[in-house]
């Protein structure tokens, strides 16, 4: 396995960045591609120094064609893609759709004309949960049919599976798997690197942390009148850590078995839901810190809840996470002083 060199796009950025740590601790040789539009490349002196390997990033926006080319000409062989690299913020897209669809769909495309020119054989897409907009029944499932994308992030990733997919029905050179990811969250249990990004923090974890370090006055909880136990959204926490090692085994996957089918779907959930309300509880409980919490109005983009069914990535990628909701908190409590200087 340690001859396969695998590129990985948003490599700098949070889940990027501990799939490399995790990708290195099982053999890989990985290149960091990130414009840093939404990180910084000092998280790979915290890669380097969890795991020895020093890992060179290009700055490169992959959303450009000709320095999409020019970085395929560059970089040398490459077995495989992990494409991570892409906005993300479900509110944000609201606001600024174009800025999502010019993006994230043209960066999948510059890369797949890459992949196809260069026949570079594992490519692995990730996805996400919001791809099945408010479904009908939970948990969901691979089979679970996609709902009306409820954002244009949403949407991206929508285009993005069928795009791959449309790919992948008509070459046999590469194989593709696409990972539907739910909520990542925490951060590596060392508490060198963790979620940082440098535009606000949107996602619920690092708000609760920011909260309780003094860096916000208080934080606001979008909507307590959804038709849940307690009004306010559910989703499906999981540990990056966990989340990193699967991209370890969908690549493990497609170099191994030769029978794996051309595009393949995973869900990458913990398999139960949890409130906003008890994820601030949660943290509260293990870290005996208080929070400022503020009730506000529904978010425009936010589904009422998703949480995922497992069964096929325990089954066939033989993933197990094996991280709660507790230490999530925990390990992102960890990192949060260790950045702030207060750890």
């Amino acid at each position: 396995m340690s001859s396969k060199r695998i590129l990985v796009t948003g490599g700098c950025g949070y889940i990027g960045s501990h799939t490399l740590v995790d990708l290195i601790g099982n053999g890989f040789d990985v290149i960091s591609v990130d414009d840093l539009s939404n990180s910084d490349d000092s998280v790979l002196q915290g890669v380097q120094a969890i795991t020895g390997i020093p890992v060179v990033n290009h700055k490169v926006d992959t959303s450009d064609a000709e320095a999409c080319k020019l970085l395929f000409k560059n970089v040398g062989k490459v077995d495989g893609i992990i494409h991570f690299a892409a906005h993300k913020s479900v509110g944000e897209s609201v606001e600024q759709p174009l800025k999502y669809y010019l993006n994230n769909v043209n960066s999948l495309i510059n890369l797949l004309q890459g992949v196809k020119d260069y026949k570079i054989p594992y490519f692995i897409f990730s996805s996400s949960c919001s791809v099945y907009g408010n479904p009908d029944s939970l948990p969901v499932t691979e089979e679970t049919p996609m709902k009306y994308a409820e954002s244009p992030y949403a949407y991206t990733k929508q285009i993005g599976e069928r795009i791959i997919q449309d790919v992948a029905a008509i070459e046999n050179q590469t194989k593709y798997i696409l990972l539907r990811y739910f909520n990542p969250a925490g951060a590596h249990d060392s508490g060198v690197i963790g979620e940082q990004p440098i535009n606000k923090a949107s996602n619920l974890v690092p708000v609760i942390t920011e909260t309780a370090l003094g860096k916000r006055d208080k934080m606001m909880v979008f909507g307590s009148d959804y038709p849940t136990r307690d009004g306010t959204c559910i989703r499906d926490y999981i540990h990056v850590m966990d989340l990193a090692h699967a991209h370890t085994l969908a690549l493990v996957r497609l170099i191994k078995n030769v029978d794996a089918p051309s595009c393949d779907i995973f869900n990458l959930g913990i398999g139960e839901g949890a409130t906003v309300k008890e994820c601030i509880d949660a943290f509260m409980r293990v870290t005996g810190k208080p929070l400022n919490v503020e009730m506000a109005p529904r978010r425009a983009g936010d589904v009422v809840a998703v949480y995922a069914d497992n069964t096929k990535a325990r089954e066939i990628l033989g993933w197990l996470p094996s991280k709660s909701i507790d230490d999530i908190m925990l390990s992102a409590w960890k990192w949060e002083l260790k950045r702030s200087g207060g750890g």
